[in-house]
């Protein structure tokens, strides 16, 4: 679940998680996006087909060394 802009600025200790490295793929009116959060920076990239962005997701898990990509 994402926080409000309003609880980083109040509370900025308890917001690292917000710009932690991290791949989520998220499913919503039949599209995929895959979201790429690195360091301060959010990309979203949009696919039709849920394997393309299964296999883009974990190129990007792969590039970053992550350990897993979050699933939504």
């Amino acid at each position: 679940m994402r926080r409000t802009q309003c609880d980083a600025f109040d509370n900025p200790e308890s917001c690292d998680d917000l710009f932690e490295t991290r791949i989520e793929v998220v499913e919503a009116h039949g599209e995929w996006s895959v979201h790429v959060v690195e360091e301060d920076e959010e990309r979203i990239y949009s696919f039709v087909l849920e394997s393309f962005a299964l296999a883009f997701a974990e190129g990007q898990r792969m590039r970053l060394k992550l350990a897993d990509v979050m699933r939504q």
